[in-house]
């Protein structure tokens, strides 16, 4: 649960700050719209550090996954372009690879 309480924040943290950015180069909005693009993505770089992963490296691997299904709930409700089969698929094997790398038992040393 606490992961989860993590990395979906973070995810739309992420998307957040750089969907401002897309806005303002491929949209024609205001330039103002990064200062909280840049906010947002200052919040999702600091929500990554509370990942319980051992490391860097497998924290954002984890978060890749679920990343990808922020991704496209995003395009849904804020772009209105819903999912279609191949990738809910696709984001389905990637949360699958994410929870492996998660819950895997590891020898540490």
């Amino acid at each position: 649960m606490l992961t989860a309480a993590i990395y979906i924040p973070a995810a739309f943290a992420e998307i957040g700050g750089c969907f401002c950015f897309w806005a303002w180069m491929r949209l024609g909005r205001s330039p103002l719209v990064l200062v909280p693009g840049c906010l947002s993505l200052v919040v999702f770089a600091w929500l990554l550090t509370f990942s319980p992963a051992d490391n860097a490296g497998r924290a954002y691997a984890i978060y890749g996954g679920v990343y990808i299904v922020a991704s496209l709930i995003w395009s849904w409700l804020v772009e209105g372009l819903p999912p279609d089969r191949w990738d809910i698929l696709g984001a389905a094997i990637c949360l699958a690879g994410a929870g492996l790398i998660l819950l895997a038992p590891r020898a540490h040393s």
